[in-house]
């Protein structure tokens, strides 16, 4: 197996790391990535087939289980309840319960109210050049999510500033002050929403977290500690996956001079998910001794899964390098696979499908003031600014 030196850090690598992923590809299904100190799966395949396994997964096995620090227990408690976190069957008791409240009819509902949105931030741009992401891709999931849950579009400037802070966790050189941050996000979301589900216990309305309360199977609920993680989760995974989706979407259909009309907004948005997903790696526990790929794992060897590379592999797809917003839909990697398939991707695929068009009907002369820059924030891979004129 061939080994791998590459700083996840390198400004080279932040701003395109698919030329290396490509030699990763070029040297086996699966390579040691030393910088991680693990095995990293680099073709459509490997990370299909590992995504699918029941025999690989997201929990800690017991034995290499550690009790959190002291200083990052508040976001380790709401972290022992995250269904992203957890395996059958506690996994299976979770969403299945989650997604009794968070349906694909409650979902498409949402369409009206994102239409007009959409029209609102675009009313409320400022004069060009401008950041679109601070402007448009933040507010609109945030927004949304928020009055899907239930909770005021006021309080939109805290749940970003919890979400930002508590993503942080899972990017690559994480610091002391990063989870200090974290911890302290965690704490202020806590408090919020137990307050918040308090009141909804007494006081229903027609929103998801009293929707989230009220399902029940066979006699069970979520609890509350439950509660609070899984909407933490909701708008944690959900807003920041879409935010980086919009910002690198717009980023790749500027640059290659396209436009999306309501007739290719579907095959639009799979192709920008596919091209330049928000995620670019998820890990995965061996549970028992397995040989996949002519490599032996061994229970608790971690492994990780290069959903960008994934995406880009030939075997996958045709001229993958290549852009095109008229490629049949793909089944890529970009939400996972299996188990922890993404219970948000429909509305994700929602805000994309009906974003794009309207942006571009209201902004025809839309274009790049300057180059597209991202963030040095991976596992995560997204824009720090996109600088437009319209």
């Amino acid at each position: 197996m061939q080994t791998f030196q590459q700083r996840p850090t390198d400004p080279s690598f932040v701003q395109n790391p698919y030329p290396t992923y490509a030699r990763m590809r070029a040297a086996g299904d699966l390579v040691a990535w030393a910088d991680y100190g693990m095995i990293c799966a680099t073709s459509y395949a490997a990370v299909d087939a590992i995504l699918r396994d029941r025999r690989f997964g997201r929990e800690v096995p017991p034995e290499m289980a550690e009790e959190p620090a002291d200083h990052i227990r508040d976001f380790a408690r709401v972290d022992a309840h995250s269904m992203l976190e957890l395996e059958p069957p506690r996994h299976t008791r979770l969403r299945g319960l989650v997604l009794r409240a968070f349906t694909s009819r409650r979902i498409a509902a949402l369409a009206p109210e994102i239409h007009a949105l959409v029209h609102q931030l675009i009313d409320d741009l400022p004069e060009p050049p401008f950041d679109i992401l601070p402007t448009f891709a933040e507010k609109l999931p945030v927004i949304i999510i928020a009055r899907l849950l239930g909770v005021p579009d006021s309080m939109a400037d805290d749940l970003l500033r919890w979400s930002h802070a508590m993503v942080a966790m899972y990017q690559a050189g994480r610091t002391r002050l990063v989870e200090d941050k974290a911890n302290a996000a965690a704490r202020e979301f806590t408090d919020f929403l137990t307050g918040y589900i308090n009141k909804r216990r007494t006081t229903p309305a027609d929103d998801l977290i009293t929707h989230l309360i009220a399902a029940e199977e066979d006699g069970d609920r979520l609890s509350t500690d439950e509660l609070i993680s899984t909407v933490i989760l909701l708008l944690n995974a959900g807003h920041e996956a879409t935010v980086h989706t919009i910002g690198n979407g717009l980023a790749a259909l500027l640059g290659h001079g396209e436009t999306v009309t309501n007739a290719n907004a579907v095959t639009a948005a799979e192709e920008i998910l596919r091209y330049d997903p928000p995620l670019h790696m998820f890990s995965r526990y061996a549970y028992e001794p397995i040989t996949l790929f002519d490599h032996d794992f061994e229970r608790g060897d971690e492994v990780g899964l290069l959903l960008g590379s994934a995406n880009r592999d030939p075997d996958f797809c045709d001229d993958p390098d290549r852009f095109d917003i008229n490629r049949p839909a793909t089944r890529h990697t970009s939400f996972g696979a299996g188990l922890h398939f993404c219970v948000g991707a429909p509305l994700a695929r929602l805000e994309l499908q009906i974003a794009l068009p309207i942006l571009f009907e209201r902004l025809p002369n839309i274009a790049l003031s300057h180059k597209p820059h991202y963030a040095n924030s991976y596992h995560f891979h997204g824009l720090e600014r996109l600088l437009v004129t319209a």
